[in-house]
């Protein structure tokens, strides 16, 4: 069992209620939502394991257990092509849960007409195979948004 943790502070949310339908349909697979705190924030790893990749706005972290994590910070936000994103590790690094990856400002992303809204996906994990899923409210990074069994 994996637990996964919030990467960041904010509002949790279904992960169908999030602006596109590629994470609002699960297409990726299941999980849940994070509408940040619209202020200057670092995104945390939500789990241990190696970084298998990084952009300014999305990361994969796979565990030593073979799953994967995805973050993706706001959507459409690969049209910012980096910018308003400082990374601090490396793709291929090995993290430890709670350590920083990147620094954003969601306030910056939502005043350029896009969401900030970050949905958390267990990537080709079976709806079923998620469990203790966070309700919908407040959260801090570092806390438990759901439990993932292999």
């Amino acid at each position: 069992m994996t637990q996964v943790l919030s990467p960041l502070a904010g509002h949790v949310i279904a992960l169908e209620d999030v602006p596109d339908p590629v994470f609002a349909d699960a297409m990726v697979g299941p999980g849940l939502a994070v509408d940040p705190l619209r202020e200057p924030t670092d995104v945390v790893a939500p789990v241990c394991g190696k970084l298998v990749k990084l952009h300014p706005h999305a990361f994969v972290i796979v565990t030593d257990s073979g799953t994967g994590v995805l973050v993706h910070l706001g959507i459409d936000t690969v049209e910012l092509k980096g910018e308003g994103f400082t990374l601090r590790v490396e793709e291929g690094s090995t993290l430890t849960a709670g350590q920083t990856i990147v620094s954003w400002d969601p306030a910056e992303i939502e005043a350029g007409g896009r969401s900030p809204i970050c949905p958390v996906v267990a990537l080709e994990a079976k709806p079923e195979q998620l469990s203790d899923m966070a309700q919908p409210g407040v959260v801090q990074a570092g806390s438990p948004l759901f439990t993932w069994s292999v």
